[in-house]
């Protein structure tokens, strides 16, 4: 157990020089005897330590020279970008570019999502639907609501409602996208920038747009749009004032993951 635990603080650690730039690409990370050295652990244990570098994707490891430090903003895929978001969150002006980067691709999924089920492209199961409304909504009337919790029942909503419109890429993006930010405190704090019941009234007023036989107009299409980015904006601006230390994350909610 202690060794574990061990390995993933100098992991953590040298993630985050990397992920900081204190380490440049192309460059060779600390020998497994320095890490050893720094960390005050055996050479076995440093060699996991670097092997777990190695396994987020941070470096590469190169028979007789050691581990190389990856250039993983240019080169990294998308779980590689998870786990240099998680470490970029010391650095607020990284951490923010990062979140708006995948503020923007949920909204677009999300949006997408939405609308080809109003439209009615899709067959999601309306009673499998209501059930996860209903769960959300007993989670968001708790005396202290469990936002990480909450948000990975919405995550599980859209996931529905890709599956029944066939859209397997998108499906494995949010997959991608959920883990980011379900990893990061500030990030779910920052998605209930308003309170935890207006998810449950927007699911709710969603319902019964697809219940009904004439579907929303034009007009509410264009409303209920302007209104998702607005409320995008809002989840931008707050993640922003956590990592600057406006206001600090309530921790309850964070230690609930």
């Amino acid at each position: 157990m202690g060794s574990r635990t061990v390995v993933a603080d100098a992991a953590d650690e040298l993630a985050r020089r990397v992920a900081a730039g204190e380490y440049r690409p192309g460059e060779l990370m600390p020998s497994v005897r320095q890490v050893a050295d720094e960390f005050e652990m055996n050479r076995a244990t440093a060699q996991l330590t670097l092997g777990r570098l190695e396994s987020y994707g941070f470096v590469d490891a190169r028979r007789g020279k050691g581990f190389t430090i990856r250039d993983v903003r240019e080169i990294g895929g998308i779980d590689v970008y998870r786990h240099l978001f998680r470490y970029s969150v010391p650095m607020p002006e990284v951490a923010i570019e990062m979140f708006r980067d995948i503020v923007e691709v949920e909204r677009g999924i999300v949006m997408d999502a939405l609308l080809a089920y109003t439209a009615g492209r899709c067959d999601a199961d309306p009673v499998a639907l209501k059930a996860d409304i209903d769960t959300l909504e007993a989670l968001a009337r708790l005396e202290v609501p469990d936002y990480r919790e909450i948000l990975s029942v919405e995550i599980g909503l859209v996931r529905r409602l890709l599956t029944a419109l066939g859209s397997s890429m998108q499906r494995a993006i949010l997959n991608s996208i959920g883990e980011m930010v379900l990893e990061v405190p500030e990030a779910i704090e920052a998605y209930f920038a308003g309170a935890a019941d207006l998810h449950v009234l927007v699911w709710r007023a969603l319902m019964a747009v697809w219940e009904s036989d004439s579907g929303p107009s034009q007009a509410q299409l264009a409303l209920f749009e302007d209104l998702f980015g607005m409320y995008h904006e809002k989840v931008l601006a707050r993640f922003a004032e956590l990592l600057d230390g406006v206001e600090e994350p309530v921790a309850t909610h964070a230690e609930t993951a």
